[in-house]
């Protein structure tokens, strides 16, 4: 093995190997695996951020789970109450992997301003909120904060902002409907503390967020009523088999729903981008491993005399294939190496300064085209395209195997 790996290494440092016509052969075959591993990982990089991105915008307004009563009216705008009084709240102890639950009620109303109005969902939180995803959205202002006594402090949309030309610090009348249409509606006064921009418009456009009070006071619900819960788990991955398990752990008259099935439609059309991210990758591994072909199969053709040389020296088909194969190797890493410095390079400043951007934001819910890098997926991605390349480099070796000594001695 030390004797065939010395003699690839001259193949490859040979002067004539760098004179040669298979010279300019050979740097195209490397240049290809350099680009397709740096459109492997781009196309990687964007699939998975945005699905991420995507993903955790659903989840901030509904989490990973939503356990509610079975009688609610989808459409939020009114729910029946459910007790706080729960097995599973505030900590759900009988399943693993579930990082939070929290209680919440949403009440549809109208905003009123002098020349406009605008029909939204107050969604009214707690002090067991969790405000990680939405503080990721927050552009101007703070956050909410609610005590023991009722507040009036709420989180708009930039979205709702721009429309009705309120700015944080700003108050403004919301009108509530009651059941009976004959009754007077009831009108809350709140203060616009802070304005978020999730980028996904249809929740953006639906929904305030103010106190839990608020709405069970609107509702005449208890203290410890809420609309529904809203369950985050740790892996996302395992959401389908988390949600069966506190389907199945909650009482009979409450219904556990997973994100992926409210929110259907937009989860199979992300699950499309997987579609596309692995078209990517068979064809840039085909288009690089046919370059890698061509050049090996030039070095053979240009090394017939060699080979005949060793083979009447007493060398077997398999000791001399190894030596291009060793040399194929040597080319397939270097393709690699460029491929993932130049590669991992562009997504570094993609992730930082957000070069690129969508040209229709609202399409993709997001102005920025996010990258997501694990090491992972890149050294699957390189794995996979070493052993896809050096499995179709085993085809063209094995013409070695039908170069006659006598006729290769005499090749010029």
């Amino acid at each position: 093995m030390n004797y065939e790996f010395f003699l690839a290494k001259r193949i490859i440092g040979s002067k004539a190997y760098k004179s040669s016509v298979s010279a300019p052969i050979i740097k195209i075959g490397i240049t290809a695996i350099a680009i397709g591993i740096i459109v492997m990982l781009i196309a990687v990089a964007t699939g998975l951020g945005l699905q991420k991105k995507i993903r955790d915008k659903v989840v901030a307004f509904n989490g990973h789970v939503t356990i509610s009563n079975y009688d609610t009216n989808v459409s939020d705008e009114s729910e029946i109450p459910v007790s706080l009084n729960q097995d599973f709240y505030p900590e759900f102890k009988g399943i693993e992997g579930i990082s939070h639950v929290q209680g919440v009620a949403k009440k549809f109303g109208v905003i009123r301003t002098e020349t406009d109005f605008e029909g939204v969902v107050l969604k009214g939180v707690g002090q067991d909120y969790n405000w990680k995803y939405i503080q990721d959205f927050l552009v101007e202002g703070r956050l909410p904060e609610f005590g023991e006594q009722m507040g009036n402090e709420v989180l708009i949309s930039q979205y709702i902002a721009n429309r009705l030309k309120f700015e944080v610090g700003d108050s403004f009348q919301m009108v509530f409907g009651k059941e009976d249409a004959n009754q007077i509606p009831n009108i809350r006064k709140f203060t616009v503390v802070g304005i978020y921009n999730s980028g996904f418009q249809d929740f953006d456009k639906t929904f305030i967020i103010g106190d839990l009070k608020q709405v069970q006071r609107l509702n005449k619900w208890q203290a410890d009523q809420v609309g529904n819960f809203e369950v985050f788990i740790n892996d996302f991955d395992q959401i389908e088999e988390k949600g069966l398990e506190i389907y199945e752990a909650t009482p009979s008259n409450l219904n556990a729903e997973t994100i992926t099935e409210k929110y259907i439609s937009i989860f199979e059309w992300i699950n499309i981008f997987d579609n596309n991210t692995y078209g990517v990758i068979g064809i840039m591994i085909i288009v690089a491993g046919i370059n890698m072909i061509t050049a090996l199969l030039v070095l053979i053709l240009e090394r017939t005399q060699m080979i005949g040389i060793l083979k009447a020296l007493g060398s077997s088909n398999w000791s001399i294939r190894k030596v291009f194969l060793y040399n194929a190797t040597y080319l397939v890493g270097l393709g690699l190496f460029w491929g993932n410095l130049i590669g991992l390079s562009l997504l570094a400043i993609q992730y930082y300064f957000g070069v690129l951007q969508f040209p229709n934001p609202e399409q993709y819910y997001m102005t920025t085209i996010p990258v997501y890098v694990s090491l992972k997926n890149i050294l699957l991605l390189n794995i996979g395209c070493f052993l896809a390349c050096m499995l179709m480099l085993l085809v063209p070796s094995y013409i070695v195997t039908r170069i006659s000594p006598v006729k290769a001695i005499r090749f010029e």
